[in-house]
């Protein structure tokens, strides 16, 4: 089974850059996209429903235009949920859920805080929401899948410029902190460390500068799975080849 993440910042924009012939090739089970940038119907044409896949969209209603969240999948799911009971995240297009059986896939945006002090603050009021809902999840017995835009570096093998960075939304001791609390005390996997411990690797970069061609990135598009699936990991890659976004497209591989 093959899971593919992906923030567009514009599915549009994406797909007037090679995206979904890309993806053509990936041969994914399931695909979770952020960022949408798009309410549904506006994406009528064919490529944003991609043949042998059922698409699913969870639009931002109080701002057109912006986040957004989708999954796509080739199985039908059993079902599809769109909100977790918060307002404000849930209308912000941040969150949609397949379930198969045992297993929930989750396209997740968690907001960023770089705009300013009062985005932070609700980052840190929408970390603090989850924490228990994610507690939960861990301890149900189903299988959980939470892909996308995290927007936190974990550790200092996940940015380039870890010292600099101390201070700015996405490397806050706080915010790392959480993460040590979902992985540590709530059990949850990272996908990526788990198969490979010491690599050095980005899936976004600002664009600025010369950010993304010198390879000063940060880690912050995870797939982070429940316990139970951390056995059946087998490999992960991001792919660079192709600038479809300011982020990279994030791949795992998973044992039937």
């Amino acid at each position: 089974m093959r899971i593919i993440s992906f923030n567009a910042n514009g599915i549009r924009s994406a797909g007037t850059k090679g995206f979904f012939d890309w993806l053509r090739e990936q041969q994914a089970d399931v695909v979770c996209i952020q960022e949408t940038k798009a309410q549904e119907a506006q994406l009528s044409d064919a490529q944003f429903r991609p043949e042998g896949y059922h698409c699913f969209y969870r639009d931002a209603t109080t701002k057109k235009g912006y986040s957004g969240v989708a999954i796509y999948a080739r199985r039908e799911p059993d079902e599809v949920r769109t909100g977790l009971g918060r307002e404000d995240f849930d209308e912000e297009g941040r969150y949609i859920e397949a379930r198969f059986g045992n297993l929930s896939v989750v396209s997740f945006y968690i907001p960023s805080g770089s705009s300013g002090d009062e985005r932070q603050q609700y980052k840190f009021r929408i970390m603090e929401w989850l924490t228990p809902i994610f507690k939960e999840w861990a301890a149900s017995g189903r299988d959980y899948v939470l892909c996308g835009d995290w927007n936190i570096v974990h550790t200092r093998n996940d940015i380039k410029n870890w010292t600099s960075n101390q201070k700015n939304s996405g490397c806050l001791p706080e915010e790392r902190a959480w993460l040590d609390l979902l992985f540590d005390e709530q059990g949850w996997v990272d996908s990526f460390r788990a198969i490979k411990p010491d690599a050095v690797e980005y899936t976004w970069w600002s664009n600025r500068g010369q950010a993304r061609a010198n390879n000063v990135g940060w880690r912050i598009d995870y797939q982070i799975v429940s316990a139970g699936l951390k056995e059946r990991l087998q490999a992960c890659s991001i792919y660079r080849d192709q600038r479809f976004s300011d982020h990279a497209p994030f791949s795992v591989d998973y044992a039937e």
